[in-house]
């Protein structure tokens, strides 16, 4: 049986957009060709969809990294560079994906082939004969591809289940759940033989159905760690109502009841108010007299009551037709998750930088930007190098220069790119 697995932390990275071109068009018979640089690619977007056919994050934890491919770079004769393949990754439906950097719930993907954008792909450069005008008709320069999103995620599972069973190890919830559904739970005498959520598809009459699922892990200690502690309790957020099943065989049913609630009301109060159906189990081993007197203690805590043997498969046609009119009753129950509007999801922009001072008279810059731009620029080309001097200028670079004390003749490194500052050559 494949582990269940329903909390990762993942990194995905959008492609990078391709780099536009510098090229010429030169033919024989073609007259006057010019500028024939095109555009870079733009780079494969980062996507996730849910998908009601999958129940665990298990293959988030064999990889973590999830790469889109980059745009291709532009080529002569104006051909434009291919664009980056998207991934699209499947996760089940019910999971709210969380950004870690900032905190923020950014998608609860909780319908089936629901999707959300977490990483836009960076955007091709344009090529040279993108800048050519009237008074300029022969452009030395393109432009470099934006960079990529690169973001650290949390994803997290509350499994989508219309009932959420409820009670002691041992009272008979695994038994319960294999009876009225086709779902095959480990059944033992012993605690914790559910240590993973079971979750079974119950058909009704008219052919529709419902989702019941069995939540382990909750006893008396469970918010101090006791037994599997909260770890699973996230998975009945979700649902309509519970089935709290109490084993009548046990020392003290009432008082295991009662243990059950404190802890749900510890955990969230919102879930100790949800409508429960009471089901004492094991009348096959228990005699009418104990029953009788269960059942008269029980109706004052809850009216909703059924007394079954999932052992003897006696009392389910009755409790089945109750949970079939609750399921038509009470609405799912909606989680209040703040999912706050995204922005970090195309923020290509690398444009800021770092002015290190080396020596007396020597800068070093460095950025994401100006690497990608100093690797398209032909330093031999006085026009690529005054566009480089125009964006530099743009982001700042040589303002803050000055606030640090450049003088003339100082020497500025830009990604490897040795320049020799003149203040009126760089700040016109």
């Amino acid at each position: 049986m494949a582990a269940f697995i329903d909390k990762v932390k993942v990194k995905v990275v959008s492609g990078r957009g391709g780099n536009g071109c510098v090229a010429w068009r030169r033919e024989k018979f073609v007259d006057k060709g010019g500028p024939a640089g095109g555009d870079g690619g733009s780079g494969g977007d980062v996507i996730f969809v849910a998908d009601e056919n999958l129940s665990t994050l298990l293959d988030f934890t064999y990889k973590s990294v999830f790469r889109a491919q980059d745009g291709e770079n532009g080529r002569n004769k104006n051909q434009h560079g291919h664009g980056g393949k998207s991934i699209c990754l499947k996760v089940p439906v019910g999971v709210i994906i969380k950004d870690l950097k900032t905190g923020r719930v950014i998608a609860d993907l909780n319908e089936h082939e629901k999707s959300v954008m977490v990483a836009k792909g960076g955007r091709g450069g344009r090529g040279n004969a993108r800048f050519a005008t009237a008074q300029k008709r022969s452009p030395q320069f393109c432009e470099p591809g934006e960079a990529p999103v690169e973001r650290e995620l949390e994803l997290e599972l509350k499994l989508i289940a219309d009932i959420g069973l409820l009670g002691m190890p041992n009272a008979g919830k695994s038994s319960f759940i294999s009876l009225i559904s086709s779902a095959r739970p480990k059944i033992a005498d012993y605690p914790f033989t559910t240590l993973t959520p079971n979750l079974g598809v119950v058909k009704k009459p008219d052919g529709d159905g419902f989702v019941v699922a069995d939540i382990p892990g909750l006893i008396e200690g469970a918010s101090e760690g006791v037994g599997l502690g909260y770890e699973f309790l996230r998975h009945v957020q979700r649902c309509r109502f519970f089935v709290h099943m109490v084993d009548m065989s046990a020392q003290d049913p009432i008082d295991n009841y009662i243990k059950i609630n404190n802890e749900l009301k510890k955990y969230d109060e919102e879930l100790s108010k949800r409508h429960q159906v009471l089901v004492l189990n094991k009348a096959d081993i228990v005699d009418e007299e104990k029953v009788q007197k269960l059942v008269n203690d029980f109706k004052k805590y809850d009216k909703d009551l059924f007394v079954i043997s999932c052992a003897a498969s006696d009392g389910l046609t009755p409790l089945l037709n109750r949970l079939y009119a609750l399921v038509e009753e009470i609405p799912r129950h909606i989680i209040e998750v703040n999912v706050e509007e995204d922005f970090d999801y195309n923020n290509n922009d690398d444009s800021a930088f770092e002015i290190t001072k080396l020596n007396k008279n020597t800068y070093l810059v460095t950025g994401g930007k100006l690497k990608r731009l100093v690797a398209v620029t032909d330093i031999r080309n006085t026009q690529q190098v005054r566009r480089l001097s125009n964006i530099m200028d743009s982001m700042g670079v040589w303002s803050e220069l000055k606030e640090i004390g450049i003088n003339n003749d100082d020497t500025v490194i830009v990604e490897g790119l040795e320049m020799v500052y003149v203040d009126e050559y760089f700040c016109e």
